[in-house]
């Protein structure tokens, strides 16, 4: 068995565990790694063009925006931005701050039939650290120290 079958058999099973309607959910260094060798993988970024500006981007991620800032309006064009986007053969991995957005933007994914939706778990910022108030200390994309930058 192959390492892209591997990470997304492991995915598949937590879609499976959480009774998610899309193929899979991976956390962050899995998605990075698929991305690496999976070709035509595309990692969608669902957040707010806001977020992009303060809070950095993932290189190479193509940005289709799940609500907009601000009033977090969510973006009725969303699916259609998304086709027009990309193939509708390609694995497509979703990942938002902290992966709230990004499990809805899978869920509309996968509800229009599209077959090949993956949640990234923990999103670019992880969970919110109650002790310190503050995110990227417990878990998420930067955490792990894949590649992102400040725009």
């Amino acid at each position: 068995m192959g390492r892209i079958t591997q990470l997304l058999d492991t995915a598949h099973q937590r879609s499976e565990s959480n009774c998610w309607p899309f193929a899979g959910a991976l956390f962050p260094h899995e998605a990075h790694e698929l991305l690496q060798i999976a070709p035509g993988a595309r990692l969608i970024d669902v957040r707010s063009h806001a977020e992009l500006e303060l809070n950095g981007i993932i290189p190479g991620a193509l940005h289709v925006e799940w609500q907009s800032w601000p009033g977090w309006i969510l973006n009725p064009y969303f699916l259609t931005q998304l086709a027009q986007a990309t193939d509708p053969e390609s694995l497509l991995l979703f990942i938002d701050r902290s992966g709230e957005r990004s499990l809805r933007a899978a869920v509309a994914c996968a509800d229009a039939g599209r077959g090949s939706c993956y949640h990234v778990l923990e999103g670019l910022e992880g969970d919110l650290n109650k002790a310190t108030g503050h995110r990227n200390e417990l878990n998420g994309w930067k955490h792990r120290s894949l590649p992102w930058t400040q725009s």
